[in-house]
């Protein structure tokens, strides 16, 4: 069997294959209230073979959001709508994930299709945006008040109070977001924060939010669930967060119950320059995965099934996370398994189409063959 298609055990969920959907930020929510949108978005990849489906970034407080049509968890009227989708995902043999989120100072924005800007209270924004230090992404995003020690008592407890909703919705998986210039990104970067105390300055101490966080999430999800994270592995720039600091934190997570690390990159510091092509983060996932002796997700540009495959064949990663390439194709996963020789269950809905797709395309290569 091709390695993408091999199960995955983690504490007391085992996945059916290594193909998961990634946490896509949809901007479609009203009050942070999942909606049939939603649904179907998430749903669909779950038809399609998914084995793991995540949501988007589901923000832990109101003023913790990217835009004001984030998803939500910050209160116990979302639980409803989040757990009928997340039966769906189980009736099609997926496994359900949560991302909690905090976007710090890169709140308060409208949605990308209507212009990347900061919108203010008369648009549905907000006013206190909050960060490690008082130092704004970009010149045109807020001016974010530095997080007092109550402040940031106040975010871990959300964390934690997420974590507790999250469970009654049925969630398999739970991730914390720490990457991609959000607030625990910005906890962990000197580019970012710049306090004086006890979360800033040494290593040590800019890591202390994250470590806390995970420590609340871990007691409130029990034994039972896996606990991701996903982290930026560099600022791409220098004097940030970069992959030595990765692999030490990586180290850490996994001594305070962090199942896998989710591994992307960027995202905090506006212009830096970034290679992207094919596979470009994957090396940071398995580096982190060899050094600090944690199951990892790869994540960035991976589009083809031998491509996925590969990764997880040669232990590059654990785990491949798909997103641009799921909204092109919401059945990459049913699609993947027929090009690797792999079979699985087709819903009994598709099954005529799929064997008459696979009887087209082995005619196809059978007269290419020929020629």
């Amino acid at each position: 069997m091709a390695s993408l298609f091999s199960p995955f055990s983690v504490r007391a969920v085992t996945l059916p294959n290594r193909i998961v959907v990634s946490p896509m930020c949809q901007y479609s929510s009203e009050d942070g209230f999942a909606n049939d949108w939603h649904m179907v978005h998430l749903g669909s990849r779950a038809v399609g073979g998914a084995g793991l489906v995540l949501t988007e970034a589901s923000a832990v407080t109101p003023e913790g959001r990217i835009t004001p049509n984030d998803l939500g968890i910050w209160k116990d009227e979302h639980i409803t709508p989040l757990a009928r989708i997340v039966d769906f995902l189980h009736s099609q043999g997926a496994a359900a994930g949560i991302q909690l989120a905090h976007a710090g100072r890169k709140a308060s924005m409208g949605r990308p299709w209507e212009g990347e800007r900061l919108i203010g209270p008369e648009e549905g924004g907000w006013t206190e945006v909050v960060a490690p230090s008082d130092v704004p992404f970009r010149g045109d995003y807020a001016q974010p008040h530095a997080l007092t020690l109550e402040g940031i008592r106040a975010v871990r407890e959300a964390f934690a109070r997420a974590t507790r909703r999250a469970r009654r919705a049925g969630f398999d998986v739970i991730e914390i977001h720490a990457a991609h210039g959000y607030l625990l990104h910005e906890f962990l970067s000197p580019l970012s924060n710049k306090r004086t105390d006890e979360y800033g300055g040494a290593f040590e101490n800019r890591i202390r939010l994250l470590i806390e966080t995970v420590d609340v999430v871990r007691t409130e999800s029990g034994g039972d669930v896996p606990l991701f994270v996903r982290i930026s592995a560099t600022d791409w720039t220098e004097g940030g967060w970069d992959l030595e600091q990765s692999v030490l934190l990586a180290k850490v997570l996994r001594e305070h119950g962090a199942d896998v690390i989710d591994t992307s990159s960027g995202g905090n510091v506006a212009g830096a320059t970034i290679p992207t092509g094919p596979s470009y983060q994957v090396p940071f996932a398995e580096q982190i995965r060899c050094e600090a002796g944690i199951a990892t997700a790869a994540v960035g540009q991976i589009t083809e099934p031998a491509q996925a495959d590969a990764i997880v064949r040669n232990g590059e990663a654990d785990l491949v996370l798909l997103a641009r390439e799921f909204l092109r194709d919401p059945y990459w996963g049913l699609h993947a398994a027929q090009e690797l020789g792999v079979d699985v269950a087709w819903p009994a809905q598709y099954l005529r189409a799929a064997q008459k797709g696979a009887a087209a395309r082995k005619i196809w290569t059978a007269t290419r063959e020929l020629d």
